[in-house]
């Protein structure tokens, strides 16, 4: 079994451990919206507007929930933050399933001016909506090391 790293799984120390701030985890949604979006743009160029954007779509439903679902928690620009996604119970992996989960509840929190991804500024879990959904929580990897990437 993985090393979560100290007290995961000891009855709670996840849901009041550390977290990740608001600042590091919009430069990792960055760096990972400029990965997809050159990749996307590329797919788009190569293959035609219409079955470029369609891959695009579901290369970011596969990148987002096999990264965030794997063992690590990390997308790459998670994994250049440090900081990682894992059970908000637990502290473990999410698995790919909720990992989909959690991809498709940003929708939900960028919906209505995303208030959801700035929900995690007064919430006292500093969750966002679709953390909320997928039942999940980021950390900082220094609190929660990861064992090997992605997992």
């Amino acid at each position: 079994m993985a090393d979560f790293g100290p007290g995961v799984g000891d009855g709670g120390s996840v849901q009041s451990g550390p977290r990740a701030s608001f600042g590091i985890r919009f430069v990792a949604a960055l760096i990972d919206g400029i990965l997809l979006g050159i990749i996307g743009g590329l797919l788009s160029l190569i293959l035609g507007r219409t079955l470029g954007t369609v891959l695009q779509i579901l290369l970011g439903l596969a990148y987002y929930s096999y990264l965030e679902g794997s063992p690590s928690g990390q997308t790459v620009g998670k994994r250049a933050m440090s900081i990682r996604v894992v059970d908000f119970s637990g502290g473990g992996a999410i698995g790919t399933t909720r990992g989909l989960i959690r991809y498709l509840g940003r929708i939900a929190s960028a919906i209505p001016c995303l208030l959801g991804y700035f929900w995690m500024l007064w919430d006292k879990d500093k969750q966002t909506w679709h953390d909320k959904i997928a039942t999940t929580v980021v950390v900082p990897t220094s609190a929660y090391p990861v064992a090997a990437w992605p997992g």
